[in-house]
């Protein structure tokens, strides 16, 4: 079969060309006839995007977009919570990235595969992937990213599930998209420090026998900081007293006697 090059020749009328001919275009030529520049002369319509940077294009995006809610439900098999779905994710950002001219590529997947059972004994396919996403400017630089998504379908669905839940992931990771959403727990009692000590308990601290010295000078301070050391309290002969006398009296008759 004959070469490339050749067939290119007998189609110009030429028998053969040798394999030491150089067949690329002379300087000049080239010089004369620079390879098209595909921006020159382009001038952005009311509609097109500004001709930024991506990372800027980028952040124009997340200032429009600003918060998504979690305004979808899941309600099944005895598990209740609030979730932004893909749907609703994507058609926030698809307007707004068509907006500023970026472009939100997959160059890149890797899956691993599984099996999972069920509690009723059915087999699901488990799908892991890593992929890999180009962000594109309107300038056409970019930036690349990657996510992970985890998907179980029970038909032929986990792969497609996967990428788009990684796709979810990177949209509001790095759209560092908030919800504006109450706080789930704003309306419970969490653990937290304990309350405040009643003045009568560190009366009873102060006047026990076995409280050192030190751990009076701790009481002292821990007094100072709740604003308590001009509490009264009963003393341990029966007459009112503040805790700060108290607390000095006692560690001042323990110090003397060796305590």
């Amino acid at each position: 079969m004959s070469s490339l090059a050749g067939r290119a020749a007998a189609a110009a009328g030429r028998t053969e060309v040798a394999e030491h001919d150089d067949l690329s275009l002379p300087t000049e030529f080239t010089d004369q006839f620079p390879a098209p520049d595909p921006m020159a002369g382009y001038e952005p319509g009311d509609e097109d995007p500004e001709m930024v940077p991506v990372h800027i294009a980028w952040l124009r995006v997340r200032r429009d977009i600003r918060a998504i809610a979690k305004g979808e439900k899941y309600d099944a098999f005895g598990t209740k919570f609030n979730f932004r779905g893909v749907d609703t994710v994507v058609n926030v950002f698809g307007p707004v990235t068509l907006k500023h001219g970026v472009n939100v590529l997959s160059s890149e997947v890797e899956a691993e595969y599984g099996e999972k059972t069920t509690k009723n004994g059915a087999k699901m396919r488990e799908c892991i992937t890593l992929v890999r996403w180009t962000i594109m400017g309107p300038m056409g630089d970019t930036l690349t990213l990657q996510t992970r998504g985890e998907a179980l379908d029970t038909a032929d669905k986990s792969t497609t599930k996967s990428q788009s839940v990684a796709l979810r992931t990177l949209l509001l990771s790095f759209g560092l998209t908030p919800t504006h959403d109450t706080d789930p727990d704003a309306d419970r009692i969490e653990r937290g420090e304990a309350p405040a000590r009643s003045a009568n308990s560190y009366r009873d601290e102060i006047i026990e026998p076995g409280t050192t010295v030190s751990r009076l000078r701790q009481i002292g301070g821990e007094l100072s900081q709740l604003k308590m050391l001009g509490s009264k309290v009963i003393n341990e002969v029966g007459d009112e007293e503040t805790l700060d006398s108290l607390g000095r009296r006692i560690a001042a008759e323990r110090a003397g006697g060796g305590a």
